[in-house]
């Protein structure tokens, strides 16, 4: 009996946590056949896309369970890009270019992982004061107070010339993101998100997503749930924003603008905002999309000729495949649901083991009750006073 409701247990587990298995070992398959292939080409588009990965999962976290659409994410981004950029830059650079830095920045520098987590626990303090405001708000009017946030960072940053170089750029920033560290961090995101949204909190906030009077009537804090979430979802996307610093090694506040805003976004939408599952494939597809465009605009050989695209065909491709996925699939690529088995293990193991019970009803003669019905027989027929059955009662 124990051990049954053990199998039991074990075959919910590994159902319950088949989306997050089948999303990792996917990303884990690109990065290897991006290895097998040798071209550093393929290294920097994969390190980018999962870099994307981690971005566009923590915008999920909150507009994929809120349902709120937010354009100021990217903002968070740059916050964690430039925290952990002024953590790691030298300091004999900072001293002379980033002067307004404190000096517990200025004089230091710390690893990677620190100044990772610095960085995202800047951007998370600061969705946490500007949360309080925005997480107020619904629909239409909290999308544009988060586009109103995004031009506040970028115009800031664009200016504090003592602390972010102004719109010149921070230079000598440790390049050691490559595809394996992206892929760690892109794992770890897919991971905490995916607990997350088996918490109370999440449900909670899908309730208010779904219907939001009925949430209010039940006595959900909405306020709250958003803003535990917008926090968490911040903290994730400024993770990304750190790791984007630390593969490119220099960085401008134009990254980090209306371009990347709409191109996560849109990621978002052909892989489906209301799954996670939906966050990761809206991001491989969309990536795929983009670097066939940007090879075509550079050049296909075929046969004799070199056939080109003309520019702006990254833009025009990714237009078009939006409006195919919402014309075609409105709730994304993956419908809005999960990656999942492509069988039930659990109706598998209930078929093997009515299988073998009916087996096991269908019992086999031992060898001792063969011998004994062999021995009878014999009997029979040498002891005469063993006389045989008379059909008819005939004697």
């Amino acid at each position: 009996m124990i051990q049954s409701e053990f199998s039991r247990s074990a075959i919910k587990l590994v159902e319950t946590t088949a989306p997050l298995g089948l999303l990792i070992a996917g990303l884990l398959a690109i990065v290897i056949l991006g290895h097998l292939s040798g071209a550093q080409a393929w290294n920097i588009v994969l390190t980018e896309m999962l870099i994307r990965v981690v971005v566009v999962v923590g915008i999920y976290m909150f507009v994929g369970n809120s349902g709120v659409i937010s354009f100021g994410h990217i903002g968070f981004m740059c916050i964690g890009a430039y925290g952990a950029a002024w953590a790691t830059v030298s300091p004999e650079w900072k001293e002379v270019m980033l002067v307004g830095l404190p000096l517990f920045l200025q004089g230091r520098e710390y690893p990677f992982i620190i100044a990772s987590i610095g960085g995202a626990t800047l951007a998370a303090c600061v969705a946490l004061i500007l949360g309080c405001a925005i997480m107020r708000l619904s629909g239409i009017a909290a999308s544009i107070a988060s586009f109103a946030f995004m031009a506040i960072v970028h115009s800031v940053y664009s200016n504090w010339d003592s602390v972010t170089a102004g719109t010149s750029s921070i230079i000598g920033i440790p390049t050691v993101v490559d595809a394996w560290i992206a892929l760690a961090f892109a794992a770890l995101a897919i991971c905490a998100v995916f607990l997350y949204q088996r918490t109370r909190s999440c449900l909670l906030l899908r309730c208010s997503r779904d219907d939001e009077i009925a949430a209010q009537s039940s006595a959900i804090s909405i306020f709250r749930v958003r803003l535990v979430t917008f926090v968490g979802s911040a903290f994730v996307v400024g993770l990304g924003g750190a790791l984007q610093a630390h593969f490119l090694g220099i960085l401008t506040t134009n990254i980090f603008y209306l371009d990347l805003t709409f191109i996560t976004l849109a990621m978002l939408v052909v892989g489906g905002m209301r799954s996670l599952s939906g966050a990761v494939v809206g991001v491989v597809v969309v990536t795929g999309i983009v670097t066939l465009l940007r090879a075509g605009e550079a050049g296909l050989p075929f046969a004799q000729w070199t056939m080109k695209l003309p520019l702006g065909s990254q833009q025009i491709g990714l237009a078009v495949t939006m409006a195919l996925v919402l014309v075609f699939r409105p709730t994304g690529i993956t419908r809005g649901r999960d990656l999942s088995l492509p069988f039930s293990l659990s109706q598998t193991v209930r078929s093997a083991s009515s299988a073998r019970a009916r087996l096991g009803e269908v019992k086999t003669p031992s060898m001792s009750a063969m011998l004994a019905n062999k021995s009878a027989g014999v009997r029979q027929m040498t002891d005469p006073s063993i006389a045989p059955h008379e059909p008819n009662g005939q004697e």
